[in-house]
């Protein structure tokens, strides 16, 4: 028996498990595994093969970062990955500072972080003091790099150029 434990926060027990354990099912079927979730957010996955909760936890993980979990679900391919980026490496552990970055990442109404997502082909999700990414793997490297440009102070159009530079030297390598 193979195990993998996390913990989630206690908020997003409820999306983990689902309507009536709907989604907690979906990912157990899907990757051929139990999951065993406590109230307080401690998640148990096991499998009788060993690849079985390598694959599963980035799902929970994702989930507890604040994903849907249909999004969260493109993890089983082995084209995607689940990419988290601490906040608090950006702001030397000021509140403040946190409050500020987080809104340059998001921008107005969404539109800063829904721009980066159409520009890389990425889902991007801002919750609590993390911003976690799932894509392709490529893309997801890419938008790594471009958050942490605009978490560091770079101005927005200096990172949707750096994404656009970036895209072009795939297309042309």
């Amino acid at each position: 028996m193979y195990e993998s434990e996390l913990k989630i926060p206690q908020d997003r027990v409820a999306v983990l498990i689902g309507v009536k354990g709907a989604t907690k099912y979906a990912i157990q079927n899907a990757t051929h595994t139990k999951i065993e979730v406590s109230k307080d957010g401690d998640v148990l996955i096991s499998a009788d093969e060993a690849v079985a909760p390598f694959i599963a936890t980035p799902i929970v993980k994702a989930i507890g970062r604040g994903f849907n979990p249909v999004i969260a679900l493109k993890l089983i391919k082995d084209t995607f990955c689940l990419e988290i980026i601490n906040m608090q490496d950006f702001t030397k552990r000021s509140v403040k500072k946190l409050v500020r970055i987080k809104a340059r990442l998001i921008g107005t109404k969404g539109k800063a972080r829904r721009l980066i997502e159409r520009m890389t082909n990425t889902r991007i999700v801002v919750y609590g003091k993390t911003v976690a990414l799932i894509g392709k793997t490529d893309d997801v490297a890419i938008t790594k790099q471009a958050i942490e440009k605009l978490l560091g102070g770079s101005p927005h159009g200096n990172v949707y150029k750096f994404i656009n530079d970036q895209y072009h030297n795939l297309k042309t390598a």
